[in-house]
This record gives C-alpha cells, structure tokens and sequence, in this order.
C-alpha cells in the first residue's frame, strides 16, 4: 500500500451514522425529555426496523433526527420534547453546540446548520 493512497482517501459517514450520533448528542443535554420522530421519522424508524430484521443487523437509532445534504451543506434537523421547568431556549442552543460537536468528533464531518424543534414540554420539574 502507497503512503498516497491513505492522503487521497474520503471518508464519509452515513446519513444513518450522522442521525445515530446527532441523537446521542442531543439526547445527552440536560432538559432534553425525549426525542420526537414525528410521522416521517416513524415511517423511517419502521424501514430501518425491517432492514435490520431481514438482515440481522443492528441499525444505529436516530429517531428524531433527519440529516439533509443540500449544495454541499450538511444540516440536521432535531425534533425533540424538553422537560417541565427548563428555558426552552437554551436547551435548544445547547443541542446545536452539541450535535455540531459530537458529529465532529465522530465523524470528522462539519455540520454547517442545526434547526431544532420544541414539538412538546413534559410535565414535571427538570
């Protein structure tokens, strides 16, 4: 194997890989209740569900996390619910910082935007 081989190779992870650690991340913030995956993430959900099941796979979860690539941009989109008595906002920016984050560190991918969205507020104390 050249030493040029290993300068010219890309790398690329996964839309799967990149809804699987965003979703980590963003579940790991403090206020965050649960994640949300909406009609469109179910209907992934179950795909991902009987791809896994006919192949005996493991699927990384990312329910509740849509991954976009658009004119070279990755963006991500995070529905969530965050816990009673927590600021709505700063739970929200602090998911940003940590899905940029996390996706960067694990995947050595930039992501350029992150939308998040309050779907609901879960009873009780943060």
């Amino acid at each position: 194997m050249s030493a040029g081989f290993a300068e010219k190779a890309e790398y690329i992870a996964s839309d799967a890989v990149i809804a699987a650690v965003a979703a980590r991340a963003a579940a790991s913030v403090p206020g965050v209740a649960r994640l949300e995956p909406g009609v469109l993430g179910l209907l992934g959900h179950l795909a991902r569900t009987g791809r896994q099941w006919w192949s005996s796979q493991d699927i990384a979860p990312g329910a509740g996390v849509r991954v976009r690539h658009s004119g070279g941009w990755l963006k991500v989109q995070v529905d969530l619910s965050v816990r009673g008595g927590c600021q709505v906002g700063e739970v929200g920016q602090a998911v940003q910082q940590e899905v940029v984050r996390m996706v960067a560190q694990q995947t050595g991918m930039l992501v350029d935007a992150v939308s998040v969205a309050i779907l609901d507020i879960a009873p009780g104390a943060s």
